[in-house]
């Protein structure tokens, strides 16, 4: 891997290590300047999980993608940083029955930090969800953001937590009106990239009830929120107040693409 060529897509220019204030600063940076979308998919593009195929798609051709893409390529950075990665398979909850998603329904990974104790849940392909990776040891509240005060956190910065159940682990979001949402349950047991994956990035590449196949997206978080060109409208939150406008034609969306992402499809 050119590591070099990675860490300047994602304009992370600090020194790495395998510990946990680089690992940090790496999800941080991806999320803020690798989008999550799904344009391939709406274009009827087929997704391809080899190394190879990331490299190119995300480096290469300055595009973004979903979490099978994006976690998969963030794995094989961390690894050769030298972290200790686990693929994860997590299923995502259903906002209106509540249900669970389809095995390999979403890849997550659990980061341990060499010669360490610590293990972290690390997710750069969930879209609109923790910046920074949540801490397996505290199962309480973890606030998102360095050295918080209590004016920072008043503008709109979300909270996060891990439930441990019998059987695995539920992440939880605190929105903006301080409710508390489930986003995915995940194991610990450790998978195989891309094997185990490969049938459920077909089915959210093809199926009708995936939400992929249904309307696009084109996501990335910024310094005070987080911007999204979806389903045919602009949408910036800044400081947990979100503004919207509907994109007047196409050539006004690849302008938008262009300016807020860096992408040319």
């Amino acid at each position: 891997m050119d590591i070099p060529a990675y860490l300047n897509r994602m304009h992370y220019s600090k020194p790495i290590k395998p510990d946990a204030e680089t690992l940090r600063g790496l999800q941080i940076a991806h999320m803020m300047n690798i989008p999550f979308e799904n344009l391939d998919i709406v274009l009827k593009r087929s997704i391809h999980l080899s190394e190879e195929a990331l490299w190119e798609k995300i480096i290469v051709r300055n595009r973004g993608g979903f979490c099978y893409e994006l976690n998969g390529l963030f794995a094989w950075l961390l690894k050769q940083i030298g972290f200790d990665v686990t693929y994860l398979n997590a299923r995502v909850f259903n906002h209106r029955d509540g249900k669970l998603g389809i095995e390999f329904d979403h890849l997550a990974l659990m980061v341990k930090i060499p010669n360490g104790s610590a293990r972290w849940l690390v997710d750069a392909g969930f879209g609109d969800s923790f910046n920074e990776p949540l801490n397996f040891e505290d199962l309480g509240e973890q606030v998102q953001g360095a050295a918080l005060s209590g004016e920072a956190v008043s503008k709109g910065l979300r909270s996060y937590r891990l439930e441990q159940t019998t059987d695995g682990y539920i992440t939880w979001q605190k929105n903006y009106d301080n409710s508390w949402e489930r986003q995915y349950f995940f194991d610990l047991q450790p998978r195989r990239f891309p094997d185990d994956y490969e049938a459920g990035c077909l089915y959210h590449q093809t199926s009708p009830r995936s939400s992929f196949t249904r309307s696009s997206i084109i996501s990335r978080a910024t310094s005070d929120g987080r911007v999204s060109l979806e389903d045919g409208r602009l949408i910036i939150t800044t400081n947990g107040q979100r503004a919207e406008r509907p994109i007047a034609n196409a050539e006004e969306y690849q302008a938008l693409l262009k300016e807020y992402f860096g992408v040319v499809v």
